[in-house]
């Protein structure tokens, strides 16, 4: 028998293992078993080309629970003494303290550094055995124990056949470990395509209405994944199975891309696009990332671009270590290559079905648009490719790439000074009516009601050339397209004055809402009172909803626009009513609003060029007053005009047909809109 202590720096590494990677525990598992099958592909390889002369026969890995152990055993290469002496018993590596102390939050990079895969067993283990038998002629079987100390015994022990089996000896506070249920859930989560078969146990069948075990082993990986095939070889219902297995709860993909390049660097998979829900977030994490067929991580940001770890599947790229560490991603070349090749072989299939098959990237474009939408959003080289087959929807669903659409409307929707003006809906049935105004005048209106669109909309504007995007809602059409400079506004100031305090006089308190009223003459056609909502303050109030920082905007209230057509027949009678109920006392009040305001500029004039101590008191006290006096006489004016509004049901009335055509009357106001409404008809 031979004893001795493990050749390492620091003082005892078991310690370590057990605080530092203690969250990660788990993968001591994938570690064992991904040790069993590289000593099984080795004796393969050996065998392939006639160093080892012997009979391969069954190479199943068996995982196997004992009542307090779990063991792993292989039939591969096996270890002489001096192996064991070699690969086991020396980690000796320097500034190893140092080290650990920096990565202790980052278990992978400490396994994956110093080659620690066997070692991660004693995260769970008491006590670990390795019972060895080298393939090499006339081996001897040998017996290596260690209690978890940097003691270890290594003797000459009795195994018939060559392979290795691992013991562990499960700690107290591991016991997890020994239940079958949680074995299994590892296994199938580290090792299900494994390319060595693993064996958990035996297979199980009902019998006289229980389970029982059969002499079958329970296979658990799929040693030859879809993606290890060639895509000759597949048909897509294969595609779509092995979906459904990585996947059991998913809709049916849209379509998927099968990766296979092996210069500059090695990388297999299969790439599906999923029916995406709303939310982005919870469809992350969902790619898969394997190391020659072992289970490593599904959090690829770095390896994947952004936007496409929206998608499903599996990456499996052996230049990718099985110890993957953030660090390590953010640093590698292979990676980033990678990340590139995976950008352009995604856009280069969008293109294909694109241009191969329209009508189906067509009917799949609401699906697609969100990862279209979130790649050219975020990554500058794909909208360089996804440009020309990137969509616009129509309110009539016609689909247009963004040139079909530019040669669609520049002869109709380009303004005088030459900006071409795209008109968008983000709800089609809330803004029905203003759709229906901007198609009578031949304008084509966009639908835009995805979740990304507004920042695309600010995107495009940038990227496109002299281009605006306007909501079809945000002012009246003839403003919308500016194709002339404007006449001169054909309603005197005094009736403008009156109009809007007699329709804002009415107006409900609406929570977060501020509402400014002009008129403006539109035509006896057009709509007595619309409601329009600035462009800008509206999209900086959708843009605070998905972009941190700008949350400032969101607390901000939302600002109307209220436009009275003052050439529509009621909005004239509401004028002529107002003039004749109110026109002799307006005029008296503005008589003497207008001599306040005389007297007032008189001395202003006078102090013009004078030093404040150099004004008289009197005279600062006459303006002061004159300045109350003209409130006061405003605020009667406007008493006057809110006291003849309120007795004036249809003033009330067209407000109210407004707010209800923009989903906006709501609650006590809405029922006192029907009771009107009934005693208007009677």
């Amino acid at each position: 028998m031979q004893k001795g202590n493990i050749g390492v720096t620091t003082e005892n590494i078991f310690p370590v293992i057990k605080k530092f990677l203690y969250s990660d525990h788990e993968i001591f598992l994938r570690e064992l078993v991904s040790n069993a099958v590289d000593a099984t592909q080795k004796l393969k390889t050996l065998a392939s080309i006639g160093e080892y002369k012997g009979e391969l026969g069954d190479l199943t890995i068996h995982v196997t629970l004992g009542k307090d152990t779990i063991t792993v055993s292989d039939r591969g290469l096996g270890l002489t003494a001096e192996e064991i002496d070699k690969y086991i018993n020396q980690i000796a590596f320097s500034g190893a303290n140092d080290f650990l102390e920096k990565y202790k939050n980052d278990a992978n990079a400490i396994i994956g550094h110093f080659g620690l895969g066997f070692y991660s067993a004693f995260m769970v283990a008491k006590k670990v055995e390795i019972i060895t038998k080298s393939c090499k002629e006339g081996a001897q079987a040998v017996k290596w124990t260690c209690d978890g100390s940097p003691e270890f015994t290594i003797e000459d022990c009795d195994k018939a056949d060559r392979g290795t089996d691992i013991v562990l000896y499960i700690d107290d506070d591991c016991k997890e470990f020994l239940e079958e249920s949680r074995i299994s859930t590892l296994l199938k989560k580290y090792c299900s395509f494994l390319p060595v078969p693993v064996a958990f146990g035996k297979k199980k069948e009902w019998k006289d209405g229980k389970q029982v075990e059969t002499a079958e082993d329970n296979i658990i990986n799929e040693t030859t994944p879809l993606w290890t095939r060639k895509p000759s070889e597949l048909k897509d219902e294969d595609y779509k199975a092995f979906y459904r297995d990585l996947y059991p709860m998913s809709d049916e993909p849209l379509f998927w891309i099968h990766l296979n390049v092996d210069y500059p660097f090695h990388l297999t998979g299969v790439l599906y696009f999923p029916k995406v829900k709303s939310n982005i977030e919870l469809t992350k994490n969902k790619i898969q990332l394997y190391c020659n067929q072992v289970y490593v991580t599904d959090s690829v940001e770095g390896i994947v671009p952004d936007f496409l770890t929206l998608l499903h599947g599996v990456l499996d790229s052996p230049d990718i270590p099985l110890n993957v560490s953030r660090s390590y991603l953010q640093s590698d070349s292979n990676v980033k290559k990678i990340s590139t090749y995976i950008t352009k072989k995604v856009s280069d299939r969008l293109q294909s079905i694109f241009k191969n098959d329209r009508k189906q990237f067509e009917e799949k474009w609401n699906d697609l648009k969100i990862f279209i939408n979130y790649g050219m959003l975020t990554q500058e080289d794909f909208y360089d490719r996804a440009k020309d087959f990137a969509l616009f929807i129509d309110t009539d669903s016609k689909y247009y790439t963004f040139d079909e659409y530019k040669t669609l409307i520049k002869d109709n929707q380009t303004d005088k000074d030459g900006n071409l003006i795209y008109l968008y809906a983000n709800n089609k049935d809330e803004q029905y009516s203003y759709i229906e105004a901007a198609k009578n005048k031949g304008y084509n209106v966009l639908l835009m009601d995805g979740q990304l669109d507004i920042a695309v909309v600010g995107m495009l504007e940038q990227k496109l050339e002299k281009a605006r995007f306007t909501r079809v809602d945000s002012d009246v059409i003839d403003n919308l397209i500016v194709k002339e400079d404007k006449k001169a506004e054909v309603l005197e100031g005094a009736k403008q004055e009156a109009l809007a305090h007699l329709f804002k006089s009415q107006l409900p308190t609406i929570e977060k809402a501020d509402f400014h009223v002009s008129a403006q003459a539109l035509g006896e056609n057009v709509a007595p009172v619309m409601i329009t909502q600035s462009e800008y303050m509206r999209r900086m109030k959708e843009m605070a909803n998905i972009q941190a920082g700008m949350s400032f905007y969101g607390e901000m209230p939302d600002m109307f626009n209220l436009v009275l057509n003052a050439d529509h027949p009621l909005v004239k009678e509401v004028l002529a009513g107002e003039e004749a109920a109110c026109g002799a006392e307006i005029a008296s009040l503005q008589k003497e609003m207008d001599e306040v305001h005389n007297r007032r500029t008189e001395l202003k004039k006078a102090q013009e060029g004078k030093k404040d101590e150099e004004i008289p008191t009197a005279e600062k006290d006459e303006v002061n007053e004159l300045d109350k006096k003209w409130e006061e006489l405003k605020k009667q004016k406007e008493n006057i005009w809110a006291g003849y509004a309120s007795t004036n049901k249809v003033i009330r009335q067209l407000i109210d047909l407004a707010l209800l055509q923009n989903g906006m009357l709501k609650g006590a106001s809405l029922n006192d809109f029907v009771k009107r409404s009934l005693e208007l008809i009677k």
